[in-house]
């Protein structure tokens, strides 16, 4: 994990939907918060990850935790928001100094191909695909991810998820455990896959 100085970090500023510049530590200053860090709003896996995550919503809502979702770019956000990926609000990181400053790595051109059709990422790209979710290769392709959960005001990492591989993610149990609090969200089903195929 990444060290970093939540202090430091909160006062990186994002785009919220409007247009206008927020501090990212206003986003945890009256509630908790759950920041999924998108690799690009074109990608497959990470819709897919947003579709899995927002099936807490209904129970983040109830214990008044809110659920970001923050892309690299804005590339593709508008698409992303009609698909209706996440339900949550959006913000951009142009800068991309969180994304920086918490450890989300960058893949080079080199070693973004093996990360891109590795195991995990064709799993959950079975899913995507079984669940009618579509991509694209628009934006920057060499951004990795991630997820932050912050309790109220800051005093608290409650979550520090660095993805390792493009199909990294939290499960909805490591979510709701990490906030204390209980779910009937249902994760979606995981592909059998050998090297050829994946089926439900």
């Amino acid at each position: 994990m990444a060290k970093f100085d939540l202090s430091q970090v909160g006062k990186n500023l994002l785009k919220n939907e409007s247009g206008e510049n927020v501090e990212l530590q206003s986003l945890w200053q009256d509630q908790p918060v759950v920041l999924f860090f998108l690799r690009r709003f074109g990608c497959q896996v990470c819709r897919w990850i947003a579709s899995e995550v927002s099936k807490l919503e209904p129970d983040l809502r109830a214990s008044g935790v809110a659920l970001v979702g923050i892309g690299p770019e804005e590339l593709g956000l508008k698409e992303f928001k009609e698909g209706g990926f996440l339900k949550g609000s959006i913000y951009v990181d142009e800068q991309k100094k969180s994304y920086k400053d918490l450890g989300f790595k960058r893949y080079t051109a080199i070693s973004v191909l093996p990360a891109a059709i590795g195991k995990k990422v064709r799993d959950v790209a079975a899913k995507a695909k079984a669940d009618g979710i579509q991509g694209n290769f628009s934006g920057d392709l060499l951004q990795s991810g991630g997820m932050l959960i912050v309790d109220k005001g800051g005093e608290h990492v409650l979550m520090h998820f660095i993805q390792d591989s493009p199909g990294d993610y939290p499960t909805l149990e490591e979510i709701s455990k990490a906030l204390g609090i209980s779910t009937a969200a249902k994760p979606g089903q995981k592909p059998v896959c050998n090297d050829d195929v994946c089926t439900r």
